[in-house]
């Protein structure tokens, strides 16, 4: 299926590991220019690395994309080197945090500065210039934890509501710009390494449990299935898809859209 991504410069945020490097594999097999961005300069260049042995193009870029001038910078040189930016996948993130009424205000800013203020940061440096693309797109990955109290820290929650809430304003903004705003709301994602792993090394049975009780499809997710759907929406096949939110959890949400 042709999905008109061919040569489209796609900038992800937070896409060295895990399902920000899915969703840069998966842009590299469609043919388009990716931007992969982390702050591990050996995460970087692995992935940037298995996207030219595909026979992709990448450009790495290595500085905290939550930082307004390290995004100026990745934008400044992308543009330099491809002449623009179609698209931006806001990817970055973080759920470690802690439970219950009492968290300190710091929590809240750093949970919020990572979960919302890096794609709102990068959006208003990239939109000048996705601005002037033929099918410019910007995809958000939230959580369903911002579409349900799931019991996940306070913090983590508001933050990725904020997300799916941001997105639909910025639709309604900037569709006269003809571009598209969407967002991605994962359920369980494993991923090696990752939260999930982790917590199955500690006690694999309640895990097992949980998916098997919560998730209709009674297994996790995995970061290319991510990937494949937020590659449908940044793609040709959804030009008329902007200010939606595509739950990608196996069915656990309850909650009527």
């Amino acid at each position: 299926m042709e999905l008109g991504l061919k040569n489209k410069v796609v900038l992800i945020t937070g896409s060295s590991r895990g399902i920000g490097r899915a969703i840069g594999l998966e842009f590299a097999l469609e043919g388009a220019r990716v931007v992969i961005t982390g702050r591990d300069k050996k995460d970087v260049a692995n992935t940037v690395s298995e996207i030219e042995s595909i026979n992709g193009q990448a450009y790495g870029f290595v500085g905290d994309i939550c930082i307004e001038g390290e995004i100026q910078k990745c934008i400044k040189n992308v543009v330099s080197k491809w002449d623009g930016i179609d698209i931006l996948i806001a990817n970055l993130g973080s759920g470690k945090g802690k439970r219950g009424w009492d968290v300190e205000e710091k929590e809240w800013s750093f949970l919020f500065d990572i979960n919302l203020m890096g794609g709102v940061k990068a959006v208003r440096l990239a939109v000048p210039y996705i601005s002037k693309s033929t099918n410019g797109s910007i995809v958000f990955i939230s959580s369903i934890a911002g579409l349900e109290n799931l019991g996940a820290p306070p913090a983590y929650e508001t933050a990725k509501s904020a997300v799916i809430s941001y997105s639909k304003y910025l639709a309604r903004c900037l569709g006269k710009k003809k571009i598209r705003v969407n967002t991605v709301a994962p359920g369980n994602i494993f991923v090696p390494g990752g939260t999930w792993d982790e917590k199955l090394k500690v006690d694999k049975n309640s895990v097992e449990l949980m998916i098997k009780n919560e998730v209709p499809l009674q297994r996790f997710g995995l970061a290319e299935e991510i990937a494949s759907s937020v590659i449908f929406l940044a793609s040709s096949k959804a030009t008329y898809i902007t200010g939606a939110c595509l739950v990608v959890d196996g069915g656990q949400t309850k909650t009527y859209f």
